[in-house]
């Protein structure tokens, strides 16, 4: 029955962003950068969006990481910290 039910399962969304705050506990807010185009004057602006996620690496303000979509957990959080890409120097 179980296997039915992940072959089913759609993929979770990943993102990668910057850690802005580390001052709650087991949770950061991690900052997604993301380029379009402006609709009429085609300039690239750069829009962000602030995710709630998960911790359990310890990260710093500063670390580039990856975040994965999950069950909510709280309120406000329905992200995960899956790895810490770059940490800071």
């Amino acid at each position: 029955m179980s296997g039915t039910n992940t072959a089913q399962r759609k993929s979770r969304k990943v993102r990668q962003g910057t850690v802005v705050s580390n001052k709650m506990d087991h949770t950061v807010v991690v900052r997604i950068l993301r380029r379009t185009q402006h609709p009429l004057y085609g300039k690239t602006v750069v829009r962000s969006n602030k995710f709630k996620a998960h911790d359990d690496h310890n990260c710093d303000v500063g670390d580039i990481v990856e975040i994965m979509e999950t069950r909510p957990l709280s309120k406000d959080k329905r992200w995960r910290v899956t790895r810490i890409v770059e940490k800071v120097k």
